[in-house]
């Protein structure tokens, strides 16, 4: 049995790591790495370290974009075997690679332009809605904690992840053949969420694990809140419409929006927020609400309960889901306080860019940021400060009231990372971290090392271990 790192080993994006059993390839992840264009391209168009025709077997832990969004490429260049997932991995996959695809299809129509004009060949996009549509004929569901064969001598079981909704641990059992029929449990975390979510349920325990293949993305980082800070929220929120402005909440489509919509409408029935207009500007998040409403079976017990004996967790008066472009653009004529929930989270696509480019220069109105932006994108610029922003190429006061809270992540931090590294029973003989930037990931080695006797190692890109 042998295992190679393919993708997210020095990095957060591009999820993609190969294991070698019984004869069979079997890729865990299949996602886009995400940094500067060219050098995005180059990585994501060719698959560098195999060849997509001889893998077996795809197994995906969940639909975000860095985890699955090269699907439809490595479909297109000759993977014809199974894609075994979640039931609601697979339903959001169908709306976020299709989107991922509409994206690539108007970046590549715009450089294109500007190529022509240098008297430059046209280049293609990695794929198009085609195909993202025809690698989900390849989707095999499963849900959690249903084992299923998926190669000779392996079996598959989804565990809960609590990160979004269908994210699954990937627990394999292996009884590997070449090396004199010893049984294995190798165990993929994908991406691990905090616990205590709005909506999800708390990662599942797995247990007897002899190797661990685990995310690192916050390793030496803890979250500032706790999850479930909703009265602070509140506060904000209030804070903010007393100002008679518009909120404006940078938010991605899926999970976080969602999370969101369910804070805000308990906040209206606890009598704690008084009841304003409020938008959802963003065709994949009003998509995304409406296939979490029929996947109850990730949601943890409370939003479960509130679902069959309540109402809609995500509907509630004076809530409007915008899909039309000529509809977001009348939010423009918006008076008077409400909440505008827009994509993307860090500003750097989506329609919030143009009501941030409207309201930047209003001091009634607030910009909330509940999540993270990285550096050098325009949600950093706006959360660190700068008095003049650039959006679609014009400068822009910031003259808007600027508020962030940190209790909304999808992944655990260092101490939760170590708090579901520890719940795991079993030797844990090996563990290998990836899906971390290098000092992330450093920092969760040396704090497994102080605490865990098997071997820790960080994933190298290219590298190949024998189990």
């Amino acid at each position: 049995m042998k295992l190679k790192f393919c993708g997210a080993a020095g990095t957060t994006t591009g999820s993609q790591h190969l294991l070698e059993i019984n004869g069979t390839r079997i890729l865990l992840d299949c996602g886009l790495y995400q940094g500067h264009r060219e050098e995005s391209y180059q990585v994501n168009c060719c698959f560098p370290h195999f060849d997509p025709k001889e893998i077996d077997v795809v197994i995906l832990s969940h639909a975000h974009i860095d985890h699955s969004g090269n699907l439809p490429n490595l479909c297109k260049q000759g993977f014809n075997g199974n894609i075994y997932t979640t039931f609601a991995t697979r339903d959001l996959c169908q709306i976020m690679l299709a989107d991922s695809a509409h994206i690539q299809e108007q970046d590549t129509e715009y450089l294109n332009r500007d190529r022509a004009k240098d008297g430059l060949p046209p280049v293609k996009p990695l794929y198009v809605r085609e195909d993202a549509e025809r690698c989900l004929r390849q989707f095999v569901t499963l849900n959690y904690e249903r084992p299923m064969p998926v190669a000779d001598g392996v079996t598959v079981t989804f565990y809960d992840a609590g990160h979004i909704l269908g994210a699954a641990q990937v627990l394999l059992e292996i009884v590997d053949k070449e090396d004199g029929g010893k049984k294995k449990r190798f165990l993929f975390s994908g991406d691990i969420g905090r616990g205590g979510n709005e909506i999800l349920r708390d990662p599942a325990v797995v247990r007897d694990v002899d190797f661990v293949l685990m995310e690192s993305t916050y390793g030496g980082r803890e979250h500032e809140l706790p999850t479930g800070a909703a009265d602070e929220f509140g506060e904000m929120l209030n804070a903010a419409l007393a100002r008679r402005g518009k909120v404006m909440i940078p938010a991605f489509a899926v999970e976080r929006t969602q999370a969101l919509l369910y804070i805000i409408h308990q906040l209206y029935r606890a009598g704690k927020l008084r009841p304003v207009p409020v938008y959802v500007d963003s065709p994949l998040a009003v998509n995304a609400t409406e296939i979490f409403r029929i996947h109850p079976e990730c949601f943890n017990e409370t939003v479960y309960k509130f679902l069959f004996e309540e109402s809609d967790p995500f509907q509630f008066p004076d809530l409007h889901l915008i899909r039309a472009v000529d509809d977001s653009k009348k939010l423009n004529e918006v008076e008077g306080p409400c909440i505008i929930i827009s994509a993307s989270g860090m500003c750097e696509a989506g329609r919030i860019r143009h009501h941030l480019k409207n309201g930047l220069d209003d001091p009634r109105n607030t910009v909330l940021f509940v999540g993270y932006c990285a550096d050098n994108t325009l949600g950093r610029a706006i959360r660190d400060g700068k008095p003049v922003v650039n959006i679609f190429g014009k400068p822009v006061k910031v003259r808007a009231h600027i508020e962030a809270i940190d209790s909304f992540s999808g992944h655990a931090d260092h101490s939760e990372l170590l708090d579901w590294f520890h719940k795991i029973t079993g030797p844990k003989k090996q563990v290998w971290l990836v899906h971390g930037e290098p000092e992330r990931a450093n920092a969760l080695r040396a704090a497994l090392a102080s605490e865990h006797d098997g071997a820790i190692d960080v994933a190298v890109l290219g590298e190949s271990f024998e189990i």
